[in-house]
């Protein structure tokens, strides 16, 4: 009977000890950073039921202006069980200082259970409205957007990363949001992150605890050096303020409303890279890269090919420097090479490899070099250049013709005179008069007779012909259009091979042909605003994004590689793209 009541006993103290290892009694603020003349809510919880004997800390630096009010919320959901049971106060401060609200002390199972402790952080008053409880007001003090970027200095070619962050405190809750404008990145060659969802985390705002969500991530690279500006990112916020009030289960009732919010400009400040210790090949290249060259076949026969691999691979601006080239032998037929990307964007780069693909196929047999090449680089953490050099590559051509050497050798020879050199003046002629005929009855006469009575029923013809082809209304629009596209890339069709030449001038023959059209600067507005205009003049959705799609094409060949067949097809979308347009405006 002993033993029964000591596993008994033993039994209950591990229950005891069981149910108070989990249980947490915690305190919440909802604000630690405040001024004198504001108000904070304090809230002491514990998850476990069967909690009683709450005893408050000690609040002799503060007002207790509210409280304390208690409340019990219990939920199912998915099967689980949650519990919580607060006692909450509203709280003025005194003074300003530092000071620390000491621990809460409840009863569970008979133990004690206490508190964290919270320190508080009282600064000099602070502007108020006239009604503090003002949802507004409430909304802007409780709900931030935020654009938080990795490097405020970078180099030119070194990347950076910018986030988009949603801060909403623990007692505001938001219903829905929708982006009103997107944030440009003037300056900078950008790649958007994709987010696959949303996630809610905690995190800490101007020292204060707060919930967060990622809404939108950019690699940004910048292109030039100087003060650029990375502008803000604008919502529409339905947002669930709290009334102060709760209904019959305790539950606090909320009042929605819906606020716009702007995240504030970013200033970056990109440096020049370093002058002292540049290499002379240096074609932009920044971050952290290996270079080699390597053949597929180092031995082979005439008329057989190999593929001659240029690589560039690591983190950096991979997309944005052309790779050196190789110069090889006149024996050996080379092909434009192909060029190839396997690169990842994360918020810590561009990582991967980037390459040129040479199809070699030699003519003669013999032993060729391909002469070494060097790739120069800038590293921005260690804030220098670095150059890489190949080794020598030799394909063997073991079959094939010989090379034949031959010489041009000049023989000079005694000019051969044959005939006769010299002839006497010749002293006699005959004459014969020259016929003349009447033009009355000649041929010219009866072609001149028979012209006007062929000429009219062909000149009606072409006429008739002309006024169909004048009523065709859709024909006579292509036609316009036609000649209209000739117009406008004209000079973008004269720069072909240029590329940045090339580019500029089919920029700007996009924003002339709008500027002529809708009578509106579209050089200085963004590619949203030319977007709702086109919109207004019901232009269909797919010529748009077409039109759209040409000019950030243009933004971004500008850095990048791009081969003179990219530039004609880029040329003949950009004539679709003016010619579907002037058929709707």
């Amino acid at each position: 009977m002993k033993n029964k009541v000591v596993y008994i006993f033993l039994f209950m103290s591990f229950v005891t000890q069981f149910v108070l290892a989990q249980a947490e009694f915690k305190t919440t603020v909802s604000k630690s950073k405040l001024g004198v003349n504001q108000r904070f809510r304090i809230v002491f919880s514990i998850n476990k039921q069967g909690a009683d004997n709450f005893t408050p800390p000690s609040f002799k630096n503060f007002r207790v202006v509210a409280g304390p009010s208690q409340s019990v919320n219990q939920s199912w959901i998915n099967g689980k069980v949650s519990f919580s049971q607060s006692y909450t106060y509203i709280l003025m401060p005194k003074a300003i200082g530092t000071f620390t609200i000491p621990s809460a002390s409840i009863q569970l199972n008979g133990k004690t259970l206490k508190s964290n402790t919270v320190k508080m952080n009282i600064l000099k008053a602070v502007d108020l409205p006239k009604n503090p409880n003002d949802p507004n007001y409430i909304a802007e003090q409780n709900v931030h957007l935020v654009a938080e970027i990795s490097k405020s200095k970078p180099f030119v070619g070194e990347g950076i990363y910018v986030e988009y962050k949603l801060y909403v405190s623990e007692n505001i809750s938001v219903k829905d949001f929708s982006v009103t404008e997107s944030p440009q990145y003037n300056g900078f060659w950008n790649q958007e992150i994709k987010i696959n969802n949303l996630q809610i985390k905690n995190g800490i705002y101007n020292g204060e605890n707060y919930r967060y969500v990622v809404l939108k991530k950019a690699l940004l690279i910048p292109t030039k050096s100087g003060k650029l500006v990375i502008e803000p990112m604008k919502m529409d916020i339905l947002i669930g303020v709290p009334t102060g009030r709760g209904d019959f289960f305790g539950n606090p009732i909320t009042r929605n409303l819906t606020k716009s919010f702007s995240s504030p400009k970013r200033n970056i400040n990109v440096k020049d890279l370093p002058l002292e210790g540049k290499p002379e090949n240096f074609n932009g290249a920044v971050g952290d890269f290996n270079f080699s060259i390597t053949s597929s076949k180092n031995e082979l026969k005439a008329n057989e090919s190999s593929e001659i691999k240029v690589s560039v691979n690591g983190k950096g601006n991979l997309k944005l420097f052309e790779i050196p080239k190789i110069q090889t032998p006149k024996e050996l037929e080379v092909y434009t090479p192909e060029h190839k990307e396997q690169v990842r964007t994360t918020l810590s780069g561009i990582r991967g490899s980037v390459y040129d693909l040479y199809t070699v196929v030699p003519q003669f047999k013999g032993k060729y070099k391909i002469p070494k090449v060097s790739f120069s680089y800038f590293n921005p953490k260690e804030k220098k250049y670095h150059t890489i050099t190949t080794e020598d590559l030799f394909v063997n051509v073991l079959e094939g013709k010989e090379i034949v050497s031959t010489t041009n050798n000049t023989v000079k020879k005694d000019i051969a005179i044959t005939g006769s050199n010299f002839r006497y003046i010749q002293t006699k002629t005959t004459f014969s008069p020259i016929e003349e005929s009447d033009f009355l009855g000649s041929n010219l006469f009866y072609i001149l007779l028979l012209l006007p009575i062929v000429a009219i029923p062909i000149g009606i013809g072409v006429h008739t012909k002309m006024a169909e082809r004048n009523n065709d209304i859709v024909g006579v629009k292509q036609r316009k259009a036609d000649r209209l596209a000739k117009k406008y890339l004209s000079e973008a069709k004269k720069q072909l091979g240029n590329k940045e030449e090339f580019y500029i001038a089919l920029e700007k023959a996009l924003h002339n042909y709008l500027k002529a059209k809708l009578q509106v600067e579209t050089s200085d507005i963004s590619k949203d605003k030319i977007t709702k205009i086109l919109q207004s003049k019901n232009v269909e959705n797919k010529d748009i994004q077409s039109f759209i799609d040409v000019l950030n094409d243009c933004d971004f060949a500008r850095y990048t590689p791009i081969t003179d067949v990219m530039m004609h097809e880029e040329f003949e979308k950009a004539k679709e793209v003016i010619i579907a347009l002037d058929k709707q405006l």
